[in-house]
């Protein structure tokens, strides 16, 4: 049985390289890409402070489609072309927003989200969908944060092979 510990660190790179420890450990045996999420999900959203909402949007081949997640019901289905998630798939480059209301086509799936961070996930050259994570604070996230979430998203796809 897996149980997680509070993590105790004194900078986010050590609070990430904590969480993603944790993420190895949780995830080690297990290849299902939706049990993956799941329980990264939660992972995620326990240890990780001021966020409202985390979890995966998997690409179907024409659209993201919400998967496993922690947080507020959200929007099921996002166009490629459209706010933060489509941004990250489309681009295949992580998107770290410090005011969503500022960024072009925002979907507001949660009112109270002001930040946001979504890292896409490529697996063997292939969009599988995108890792999600808001934020009620504005500026929430930063630097540190995009190489946390990056290095969780590694641990993810490295479980699925």
């Amino acid at each position: 049985m897996f149980e997680a510990a509070p993590i105790q660190a004194d900078s986010k790179a050590a609070l990430y390289a904590g969480l993603a420890a944790q993420a190895r450990a949780l995830l080690e045996g297990e290849h299902d890409r939706i049990a993956n999420a799941a329980n990264l999900s939660a992972l995620a959203y326990q240890a990780l402070p001021d966020l409202n909402w985390a979890g995966f949007y998997f690409y179907d081949g024409a659209e993201l489609v919400l998967g496993p997640f922690q947080g507020k019901p959200a929007c099921v289905r996002i166009p490629l072309n459209r706010g933060v998630c489509g941004a990250a798939a489309s681009q295949r480059r992580t998107q770290v927003v410090p005011d969503v209301h500022a960024f072009p086509g925002h979907i507001a799936c949660d009112a109270a989200s002001r930040s946001e961070v979504v890292v896409p996930l490529v697996h063997r050259g292939e969009l599988i969908g995108v890792w999600d994570v808001d934020s009620p604070l504005p500026g929430r996230f930063d630097e540190d944060d995009r190489q946390g979430m990056e290095a969780l998203c590694a641990v993810f796809l490295a479980s699925l092979a």
